[in-house]
């Protein structure tokens, strides 16, 4: 795998909003990834930026053959080719002027032994030495990786004249085919899940495996929820010979994008399984990565590159002193810096309207909602243009989405072919239904809100990013964004450099000191999404025993967290915040769990009575 000098790297954030910040950062020596969900989209952008930088743009029509791995494939080589050119253009920079190869050295971690070759270079005397180290500098300035995602659950059947086309078609694996036949050298991160068909058609393709020097093209990064998750995910990969370059650990709940809550498992408890077994898995996956090459007669040779797997992690993350407590305590490589990009125009693609919301934005304004049609927890920011524009529809009596992209289609409800729940065609079937229904009317308008909810975010994620570039009119392109609840500390839009000198703790912290600790947020959060559950429980055996595990969980990682909060703060650390959330928030899953159980009591007491 290769190396970068940045200890952070951007997520992805929504379909839109990371589309081209490999563009706006990866010269400077920044690792992001872009979503491949809407090819849609990135062949949009893929024309606004090919006439920006007079690069020959051919169409891809919409019915073309294989036409969405087409999309995502020149829109990626096309991004690859910008970043070479500003590359190589920065390199012929000189270091004596306010450029930005002067900003690609300072914007280094301190610690890095080439911006420690930097700063010794300007110490030096004018003379051949000098000039052989800035030669030496400039040839070991490389760009940032330009990493994708794809999100393994999405991966709807597609039709050609109302036929169902072979399964290489479906979206995923056109995503997939898309990558693979870009000129990329770099990572591509599965999320959400796992996907067997998906992982099965990696092996037709040889950018996955190590060619005769022991180099593999394209790297396998797997973002998961615990390490049981990454043994099974990683176990499955390395049975088909493929290996995993890094672990990519979310907190379920304290992120952006989608939502996907461990059953009361908070980070750290999650992390310090990471450290104590992290061994297992180069133990593991290496005997059965051979085994695999031997069965296909090819030479697994290795590279004197530390080939374990890298542990990374990202949610939640807002202090240079919370990523010292990640690396030190836990041994994490690097960290993701998502959310408070959001306000960096320097590196995100977003529009300046929906930038103000966020700049405005506080702890009530940002929350986990119901929004996806795909039925997960969703992040989001309350009164978007999205939210709006549904609030609009339901207003003129037409609800729902017609549907221009069906990215989530999945429901079978009512029609053969799977259609979105916040498409207007379910929407109508559905508040049709529920109109019908002998209930109270009281139940009737939970009912219709709960279906109401939903909005067209696979359309909707886009939007900011083709307004911000003025190919769309906002007027008529309302824009959904997904930010976690770490931005509620970040209050302005910040330059590049302030935004990376916070992250390595240069200069003054662009949060206030009584922002509350990562892990006691979490704890807040998972105290939350309990309450949640046990409102909407319905009390099956199922989902006692499961809410029974969440505290027990839950409790467990008060205690560890109370643990870390006895030790050394880090600079900007807010450890002294963690034992009085732990003491509210115990108190609050007592008192929550108690009702539980009382109605625990009283159902089985009706069901007593009802026999007898």
């Amino acid at each position: 795998m290769q190396a970068y000098y940045h200890t952070f790297y951007i997520p992805v954030m929504g379909t839109g909003h990371t589309v081209d910040t490999p563009i706006r950062v990866a010269h400077l020596g920044i690792n992001s990834v872009v979503s491949l969900v809407d090819d849609i989209l990135l062949d949009r952008i893929r024309k606004y930026y090919s006439e920006k930088f007079g690069l020959p743009y051919f169409k891809i029509l919409p019915d073309e053959e294989d036409g969405r791995a087409k999309r995502i494939t020149a829109y990626l080589d096309m991004v690859r080719e910008i970043v070479h050119i500003k590359m190589e253009a920065i390199k012929k920079q000189p270091f004596f002027t306010s450029s930005d190869k002067v900003k690609y050295f300072e914007l280094l971690p301190d610690e890095s032994i080439l911006k420690k070759l930097y700063n010794k270079f300007f110490k030096m005397k004018e003379g051949d030495e000098k000039r052989a180290l800035e030669e030496e500098l400039t040839h070991k300035m490389r760009p940032g990786s330009i990493d994708v995602n794809i999100m393994v659950k999405l991966d709807k059947v597609n039709f050609n004249n109302g036929s169902p086309l072979s399964d290489k078609f479906s979206d995923a694996k056109a995503a997939l085919r898309g990558y693979v036949n870009s000129s990329l050298k770099s990572g591509i991160v599965f999320s959400a899940g796992i996907n067997q068909s998906l992982f099965n058609y990696m092996t037709q393709f040889s950018d996955f495996y190590r060619n005769k020097v022991g180099e593999i093209k394209k790297s396998i990064i797997l973002k998961v929820s615990d390490f049981r998750s990454a043994l099974i995910q990683g176990k499955l990969m390395a049975k088909k010979g493929l290996e995993v370059a890094e672990f990519r650990i979310e907190s379920g709940l304290h992120c952006g994008g989608h939502a996907f809550p461990s059953n009361g498992f908070v980070l750290p408890y999650i992390l310090q399984e990471f450290k104590e077994k992290r061994e297992q898995l180069e133990k593991m996956f290496k005997p059965l990565i051979k085994k695999y090459y031997k069965k296909m007669d090819w030479k697994y040779t290795e590279t004197s590159i530390k080939n374990r797997p890298l542990i990374t992690v990202q949610g939640g993350i807002g202090t240079n002193g919370e990523v010292h407590r990640l690396r030190k305590d836990f041994n994490i490589d690097l960290t993701g810096w998502a959310s408070p990009f959001l306000l960096v125009p320097e590196a995100t693609c977003v529009d300046a309207s929906t930038r103000e919301i966020l700049r405005k934005a506080g702890k009530e304004e940002l929350y986990i909602s119901d929004v996806s049609p795909l039925e997960i927890p969703f992040n989001n920011v309350r009164c978007s243009g999205s939210e709006m524009w549904t609030r609009e529809r339901i207003k003129k009596g037409n609800p729902g989405s017609p549907c221009p992209k069906g990215l989530l289609i999945s429901n079978t409800e009512y029609t053969e072919k799977p259609i979105c729940l916040a498409s207007r065609q379910y929407q109508k079937k559905k508040l049709e239904e529920i109109s019908k229904l002998e209930i109270s009317n009281d139940k009737k308008e939970k009912l219709y809100a709960q279906i109401l909810e939903k909005t067209c975010i696979c359309d909707h994620l886009g939007n900011g990013a083709l307004i911000s570039l003025g190919i769309a009119e906002e007027n008529n392109s309302p824009q959904s964004i997904c930010p976690g609840p770490n931005l509620a500390w970040f209050d302005r839009l910040y330059s590049l450099k302030e935004m990376i000198d916070h992250i390595y703790g240069r200069g003054e912290s662009l949060v206030l000191s009584e922002r509350p600790h990562m892990f006691a947020k979490e704890i807040e959060m998972y105290v939350d999404y309990f309450e949640k559950q046990v409102t909407q429980s319905s009390y099956s055996l199922k989902e006692i025993k499961n809410l029974k595990e969440s505290k027990k969980n839950l409790e467990d990682g008060m205690d560890f967290c109370l643990n870390i909060a006895e030790r050394q703060p880090y600079d900007g650390e807010n450890l002294a915040s963690i034992p009085p959330c732990i003491e509210q928030q115990r108190l609050r899953l007592k008192s929550i769990y108690d009702v539980f159980e009382m109605n625990i009591e009283k159902k089985c007491y009706m069901k007593i009575n009802h026999r007898t």
